[in-house]
């Protein structure tokens, strides 16, 4: 039954005893009333949607991807020693750039906060590395002091803070011990880039502000340099030298990060953009040709050659960069690898070479197997010497990720982490965005 639409107290019209108003039906019973048409309800005005939060920015898996594949051609130099490998991907120029264009995005924030911390993240790798050198050296009798007294003692603050060269013996062990007696000089031989990295990062503010005020002048600056300071025309003397030299072989592609990180490459039209790195590539080979050091068409022992086609290599592969969130298709599979080369760049750089040279008495210890008597295998195996390196020291860097790679997670200001892989363990989820930096 219908609740009536008036409480029982109430009279209802035309009921017993109730006055029929003109015009007004009659109630046809007792106590029976017709409830009225409800009124139409007229929905309220939608609210308009909440804006979208913002997307935290996270990693350009495209530039992950890129210094994972320059490390991997580091380690294969360093191996084969193959002099093409520095033309057919220049790694360092790589690794400038995307160093660059990480640091333009953070001086979005205080210039001295951010010096701090990537000095900050930079240094406690390098000490755990330089302590070892240290006491390998100290151990095969080295003595810093020997040839240049006091000078030499001073020499070793660059362990801590690496403004210049870090020493280290040119020759030192025995000629029958496990290693050549240029190993410390190969193992320390990583070094440089950290120096010119820190040159760089405390270089950036004042370099982002002129690039920001004249970009083509002081993009194209470095070039110039370096056909100054890289070709003998005019010659600085040891290490500053050095130093120097390396800094502005590389300044362009540091600078390139600014131009990828501020939107200036995509201003350019393309088709002007690359006629205009192919001319510049090109004129870095035709230097290199004439130009040919003791290791042939290696880009490392001509400076200007390494300047401009890096320069010329790097532009083309940051115009064509499609910014990827997430890796797609086939490279999927490669993520949990690429994150962790992302996020242990530092150790893997650093411990390469040292670990290289440590496949070497490993690998020797084949040679006293039975079946190296016959001379077929004992070839075999001095034929392949190298592909054995290559093969030995991936699980050797993958010991020293989980030995002290831990170190750059303290220096980030991260809870140490062992594997970082990007694996969410226990669960079948990866996720793509837990890089260093």
């Amino acid at each position: 039954m219908t609740e009536p639409p008036w409480p029982d107290r109430y009279p209802q019209p035309g009921a017993p005893g109730v006055p029929q108003v003109p015009g007004m039906p009659a109630a046809p019973g007792p106590y029976t009333a017709t409830a009225p048409a409800p009124a139409a309800v007229v929905p309220a005005p939608e609210k308009p949607p909440a804006p979208a939060a913002p997307k935290k920015p996270g990693r350009d898996r495209y530039l992950d991807l890129l210094r994972s594949i320059a490390l991997v051609r580091v380690v294969l130099y360093h191996i084969f020693g193959w002099a093409w490998l520095t033309v057919l991907f220049p790694s360092m120029g790589v690794m400038f750039a995307l160093a660059g264009s990480l640091m333009a995005r953070s001086l979005a924030r205080p210039a001295a906060g951010v010096i701090k911390s990537r000095v900050r993240r930079l240094l406690p790798p390098m000490w755990v590395f330089g302590a070892l050198m240290l006491a390998m050296f100290a151990y095969a009798g080295w003595n810093p002091g020997q040839s240049e007294g006091a000078w030499g003692w001073a020499k070793l603050f660059n362990y801590l803070v690496p403004v210049g060269a870090p020493p280290y013996p040119w020759s030192i062990g025995d000629a029958s011990g496990l290693l050549e007696q240029t190993w410390a000089v190969q193992a320390a031989g990583p070094l440089w880039y950290l120096r010119a990295y820190l040159w760089f990062v405390l270089a950036s503010p004042l370099l982002l502000r002129a690039f920001r005020r004249a970009p083509w002048p002081t993009m194209l600056a470095p070039l110039v340099l370096t056909a100054v300071v890289g070709t003998g025309l005019v010659k600085i003397p040891g290490e500053l030298g050095n130093a120097v030299t390396d800094f502005t072989v590389y300044a362009g592609c540091w600078m390139l990060g600014f131009a990828h990180q501020q939107g200036l490459l995509r201003e350019i039209p393309r088709y002007l953009a690359v006629s205009l790195a192919s001319l510049v590539m090109a004129f870095g080979l035709w230097w290199a040709s004439g130009h040919l050091g003791p290791d042939g068409w290696d880009l490392n022992d001509i400076p200007l050659a390494q300047a401009t086609w890096s320069f010329g290599f790097v532009t083309l592969l940051l115009l064509y960069s499609p910014s990827w969130q997430t890796l797609p298709g086939r490279l999927a599979k490669w993520d949990p690898l690429i994150t962790l080369s992302n996020n242990r760049a530092v150790t893997i750089y650093l411990w390469h070479n040292l670990l290289i040279m440590a496949t070497v008495p490993l690998i020797d210890l084949l040679y006293r197997l039975p079946l190296m008597d016959d001379p077929q295998w004992g070839n075999a195996l001095s034929t392949t010497y190298s592909l054995w390196m290559f093969v030995l020291v991936w699980p050797l860097i993958g010991l020293m990720v989980l030995a002290v790679g831990w170190v750059e997670d303290l220096a980030a200001k991260r809870p140490p982490r062992l594997w970082p892989d990007g694996t969410k363990r226990g669960s079948a989820a990866k996720s793509g965005n837990s890089h260093r930096k």
